[in-house]
């Protein structure tokens, strides 16, 4: 039986800043199999690693995405707002700054592992995001598997009609009935779920186990049950207790 893969949610973002290089680096140096990442596009049409349209949460600047221009948000720390976190230096973490996907792209390059993209176009639409995304990991990938995913499915299909190959996840937070369905008519790689879609209606989704990628397990008793389940990969906040545990699972 194929093991359930361990993601990191935004690299590891429990101890570490949310989408930041130093995240993603600490979460490959835990063993991670996947990581996973959010893309909004600046005004002068970058594509930038982070998880809200607005800076303001996660770094030392304000303002939307949209608004501003790559020069104008690199000026900004995207490590300092984590200044609560245990692991915190300041004299590191104040260096972090926004990646472009580019940068996060050429970080993982040596390393063999899988790749989710959220696309955040489910409040702004970044008209021409999708073509941009995919020319990126063309260039940069290195052949690695990327799971496209998004909760605004037009932006799928449009992945979908650019590039047939795409691997492309739809993102849900509530039930649907008859998944399969939408797994075969959307050609949707998989489908990726909130924990407590699948711990609430396992029963119905156990036919496509394989196919669910699960968001966001924190918990250990919940990310046992996952295991038992044997969902294709667990997205966590915390890569290094989601590994012990499953490595330590006869």
């Amino acid at each position: 039986m194929e093991k359930t893969k361990i993601y990191g949610h935004r690299g590891s973002m429990g101890d570490f800043p949310e989408n930041t290089l130093l995240s993603f680096q600490q979460a490959i140096e835990q063993g991670v199999e996947g990581l996973e990442l959010d893309v909004h596009m600046t005004k002068d049409l970058e594509i930038v690693v982070i998880h809200d349209e607005m800076l303001d949460r996660t770094t030392d600047g304000t303002g939307y995405v949209k608004d501003l221009s790559l020069d104008d948000i690199k000026g900004f720390s995207a490590g300092v707002k984590f200044s609560h976190f245990r692991n915190y230096e300041e004299s590191l973490w104040r260096l972090e700054s926004v990646p472009t996907l580019k940068e996060v792209l050429e970080l993982i390059w040596p390393y063999d592992i899988e790749l989710n993209i959220e696309l955040k176009t489910n409040i702004i639409p970044y008209e021409g995001i999708e073509e941009k995304v995919l020319s990126l990991v063309k260039k940069y990938g290195n052949d690695r598997k990327v799971i496209y995913s998004s909760f605004h499915l037009p932006t799928l299909i449009r992945i979908k009609r650019i590039d047939s190959s795409a691997n492309i996840a739809w993102l849900l937070d509530q039930q649907i009935t008859l998944a399969q369905d939408y797994i075969h008519s959307l050609e949707l790689e998989g489908l990726h779920l909130s924990k407590d879609i699948v711990l609430m209606d396992n029963c119905n989704l156990k036919e496509i186990s394989k196919n669910i990628r699960v968001w966001t397990v924190n918990d250990s008793k919940e990310i046992n049950q996952l295991l038992d389940f044997g969902v294709n990969a667990i997205m966590t906040n915390f890569p290094e207790k989601a590994l012990l545990i499953r490595n330590e699972r006869k």
